[in-house]
């Protein structure tokens, strides 16, 4: 009787893990597959990531390209990686704490670029395959930002997908506008700020995919041994999208392993 209760309790652990693990069905993303994206731009050597220039430069050298999108204050959209203005701008200042009028006074990594807009970031970008990556600085279950970012990429008129490290974020995809190819972004994490373990522990094997049902995955290309990423992609085939890979020799190494890379210049 208890070799039977235990057999149960394993049976069910082990259909829950699949469950919970499992994309979305199965579809055509071969748009996005077989591609190098350019990480926030095509930046290095004095051109400042998500600038203006880096798009301009991935766009002339044929490379799709990834960003990030954030609001500010005053609910405009712009690309920018992190929550804060510090690393790239030097001050000390949230983004969502700033309107848009204000962060044009700030130049980037101490060029003559700025935090351009997301709507001027896609005139320039034009027919370019992207992945635009929706940043939770501005809540895990901002559903305004989903749908604004939507609005506009709707308009754009090339090929495009989003991803997010929230889950809740791409679910908003998976319930409001099923038709847009989805990714949910992970890797190991180990200490990841106020995130507690058993969120890092969700995150990190793909856990949640059971709410954000992703049609690829973008994994960061030096954890694909994690055991959740492994048997998700060994078990349903999902798209792969490695990040972020750096040089030749990791560009090479990742595209064994994944359909598609996010790079950037060594």
């Amino acid at each position: 009787m208890i070799i039977y209760i235990v057999v149960v309790i394993v049976a069910i652990l082990i259909t829950g893990l699949l469950y919970a693990i499992a994309p979305n069905k199965r579809r055509d993303y071969s748009d996005f597959a077989g591609l190098m994206y350019a990480h926030r731009g095509l930046h290095g050597n004095g051109v400042p990531e998500n600038s203006m220039r880096a798009f301009e430069l991935a766009v002339e050298g044929g490379y799709g390209v990834e960003l990030d999108v954030q609001f500010t204050k005053d609910h405009k959209i712009v690309v920018f990686h992190d929550g804060n203005l510090k690393r790239m701008c030097g001050v000390d200042k949230r983004v969502r704490d700033c309107t848009y009028e204000e962060l044009k006074s700030y130049r980037l990594a101490g060029t003559d670029q700025t935090i351009p807009l997301f709507e001027d970031v896609l005139k320039t970008l034009k027919k370019t395959t992207l992945i635009c990556e929706i940043k939770n600085h501005n809540g895990n279950r901002n559903n305004r930002l989903c749908r604004e970012t939507y609005e506009m990429l709707s308009k754009y008129e090339g090929k495009y997908c989003m991803e997010s490290f929230s889950p809740f974020l791409v679910a908003w995809f998976r319930n409001n506008h099923p038709e847009v190819i989805r990714g949910q972004l992970s890797c190991a994490m180990k200490d990841e700020g106020s995130l507690g373990y058993i969120a890092r522990l969700a995150l990190s094997q793909l856990l949640i995919n059971c709410i954000s049902r992703p049609d690829f995955i973008a994994y960061r290309h030096q954890d694909y041994r994690q055991p959740g990423f492994a048997l998700c992609a060994r078990l349903y085939r999902p798209l792969l999208i490695a990040w972020t890979a750096r040089g030749n020799k990791e560009q090479a190494e990742s595209f064994k392993r994944f359909d598609a890379v996010i790079f950037e210049l060594q």
